[in-house]
């Protein structure tokens, strides 16, 4: 990795391992209570919450980021670190570690709003809002702004882009593609608007 492993990245990485240790050391339910974009109580085999972000509204605004360092299993936990690993250090070490914080918190904010108006629903978790929100912006950076020193081989945007179709299928049950959805488009959008200085010297 020429660019490095970058420190906001690695702090990522080690919050969304450590809560998925707690979820699995017996703090599931208190995971389900206060990260989550709406509390969520487990009730035997089922679920109950209230509709509404009525926490959020109450103060709780880390509610807002907080579902992105939440994972589904150790393959979910596994595939999103491996990706926010080479984006997320790609970002740092080409850009600034600010550029990187900005782009997680507004991308993983907004991504996981979107996931929440679309199905009613706080059930979901994970940083895939978040990984396909750095995906679009280094792909459309990359492409537009070549001196940004951000790239992505067009094989990796395709097979991005592949698994993002495939998960609206039922061959890839219970995924946030709203989230999915919502951050590619995001990132996209932002890509392309940090690039039109560097489009119009080029004009």
């Amino acid at each position: 990795m020429p660019y490095g492993v970058g420190p906001l990245t690695m702090v990522l990485i080690g919050l969304s391992v450590a809560v998925h240790v707690l979820r699995l050391g017996g703090y599931d339910e208190n995971i389900h209570r206060e990260l989550l974009i709406s509390s969520v109580q487990i009730d035997g085999a089922g679920y109950r919450f209230f509709k509404g972000l009525t926490e959020v509204m109450k103060g709780e605004v880390w509610r807002l980021f907080t579902p992105v360092l939440v994972h589904g299993g150790w393959l979910h936990l596994l595939l999103n670190m491996m990706w926010m690993l080479d984006l997320g250090s790609m970002i740092e070490g080409r850009q600034s570690t600010g550029r990187m914080g900005l782009l997680v918190v507004v991308i993983g904010v907004v991504s996981n709003l979107g996931q929440y108006f679309l199905t009613g629903s706080p059930l979901f978790y994970g940083m895939s809002g978040v990984v396909y929100g750095l995906l679009g912006y280094v792909w459309i950076k990359g492409k537009f702004d070549p001196s940004s020193g951000l790239y992505l081989h067009p094989h990796t945007v395709a097979m991005m882009l592949i698994w993002f179709v495939l998960c609206m299928t039922p061959l890839v049950p219970r995924i946030a593609n709203g989230a999915h959805a919502v951050g590619l488009g995001l990132g996209v959008v932002w890509g392309f608007l940090a690039s039109v200085k560097a489009m119009r010297r080029g004009a």
